[in-house]
């Protein structure tokens, strides 16, 4: 059993909480209002796994639509979201359009934010640590929400009177990143270093803020920022590569030594990770031709990320491990790995070359390829593969963190979106790369205005 109290919240002002000893485990008894509801330590504590809660219910299928469902590693036979994300028509009636999810779970930070200093008669490391969290988990919010739509409504009160502003417009996505870094920067300080057994992978940690950090810093092209926060991660003792051997494990049974940060599921809360990748013939996604042919000889993962039984394979079961061969769409219970070294060694890799810093960066690169069971490049033998040096670590990204939700974003970040996608499915504008705002959201607040490529 995975060692995860959970709470449920419900919307915006009600919570519906219970305390268990699994957070994975929920039976909502009663409902309360958010400010009545932080009288004690263990409802400080509550209110924090409830957040946790809301992130579950953010990502289980939306890492993979908002990560890999736009880019070029993936192919479907299905309509829906994963048609649109393909083909690039996206619209303001998509499902991953919506930032609900994203939205409940903010709120619920900023009431655990506002309220968890009330409950405590002196600032103690216990209150510090539990704001740190819901600090980490808005910035894990907010951040996701700035690569998906740019510009988005930044909220950092709780809602809780009608002489409050309830209509928000969006706020320039600088600024946004700007509470983002204030909070991970707070979280990083203030967080535990780590937890009693498997609840060091799916809480937050020194080491989880820092690896988000990490990625924050590379996508506003922070180089040096985002090395010193990489370095942070590489020093953690708790953080090490595990061996091929064991490297299905990452995925298949969780809290391996190479996690930094995973969301926590189980029988109960569960995931899409089945229907998105593992049905065979009726999964959201299988992997594209261009993706199966970027694999370099004797690369010894790629019997362990898809069926290569098949001229034409419809399975990825990295996450399921190899030979799976379970035709049921029903939900899963795997844990999905948000954050992991192998990922803050190659934005490392990454962050040194822009500095010119090209021998520590194939350094960083060698120690996936190796690991995988390629030879180790030199600067030149990555040029003449690749044609530069950044081309080589992306690439490498591409293979070592397939489906994982990232390739998406990698894209959009280096700049490379449109050169990668645009033969693929005509994507020519950069206005296009963010999402269209649904139009729920849109119909509920008159302050919001569509993002300018879906007018």
């Amino acid at each position: 059993m995975k060692n995860f109290k959970k709470i449920i919240t419900g919307l915006v002002v009600l919570f519906a909480l219970s305390c268990s000893d699994d957070i994975l485990e929920n039976d909502p008894v009663s409902s309360f209002s958010a400010q009545g509801f932080y009288q004690t330590s263990a409802d400080a504590q509550a209110g924090v796994y409830g957040i946790y809660d809301a992130v579950q219910s953010t990502f289980r299928v939306n890492f993979s639509y908002w990560g890999e469902g736009r880019a070029d590693a993936v192919n479907t036979n299905h309509s829906g979201d994963p048609l649109a994300l393909q083909q690039n028509t996206l619209s303001k009636t998509i499902t991953s359009a919506r930032w609900n999810n994203i939205y409940e779970t903010i709120s619920r930070a900023n009431y655990a934010i506002k309220y968890i200093p009330e409950v405590f008669e002196t600032e103690s490391e216990f209150s510090l640590q539990l704001i740190a969290q819901a600090r980490a988990l808005r910035a894990l919010s907010y951040f996701y929400a700035v690569r998906v739509w740019g510009d988005v409504p930044l909220i950092t009160e709780p809602y809780e009177s009608v002489e409050q502003e309830f209509f928000i417009e969006k706020t320039n996505k600088d600024e946004v990143l700007n509470q983002v870094i204030a909070d991970l920067i707070f979280a990083s300080e203030n967080c535990r270093e780590t937890f009693s057994g498997e609840d060091t992978r799916i809480l937050f940690t020194q080491g989880a803020a820092n690896a988000l950090l990490t990625h924050v810093y590379m996508w506003q092209k922070d180089y040096e920022n985002a090395i010193a926060s990489a370095e942070e991660v590489l020093d953690n003792n708790l953080y090490s590569l595990v061996s091929i051997d064991d490297w299905s494990k990452i995925f298949t049974s969780g809290y391996s030594n190479e996690s930094i940060f995973e969301i926590g599921y189980d029988e109960t809360q569960t995931n899409g990770l089945r229907t998105l990748y593992a049905v065979g013939s009726d999964s959201d996604y299988f992997p594209s031709e261009s993706f199966r042919d970027a694999f370099e000889d004797n690369d010894l993962r790629k019997n362990l990320i898809y069926d290569t039984t098949k001229e034409n394979p419809k399975k990825i079961w990295k996450f399921f491990g190899e030979g799976f061969n379970d035709e049921s769409p029903e939900p899963s219970s795997n844990n999905i790995v948000l954050l992991r070294l192998a990922d803050i060694i190659l934005l490392k890799a990454e962050a040194h070359n822009k500095l010119n810093e090209v021998d520590e960066a194939i350094r960083l690169l060698n120690l996936i390829r190796t690991r995988a069971g390629i030879e180790a490049l030199s600067e030149t033998e990555a040029i003449d593969m690749y044609g530069d040096v950044e081309s080589a670590i992306l690439h490498e990204r591409l293979i070592e963190l397939s489906f994982e939700g990232h390739r998406w974003f990698d894209l959009v970040r280096t700049g490379k979106a449109i050169e990668v996608m645009n033969p693929i499915n005509g994507l020519s504008d950069e206005a296009n790369l963010v999402w269209p705002l649904h139009e729920d959201a849109l119909n509920k607040n008159p302050k919001l205005v569509q993002n300018p490529f879906y007018n």
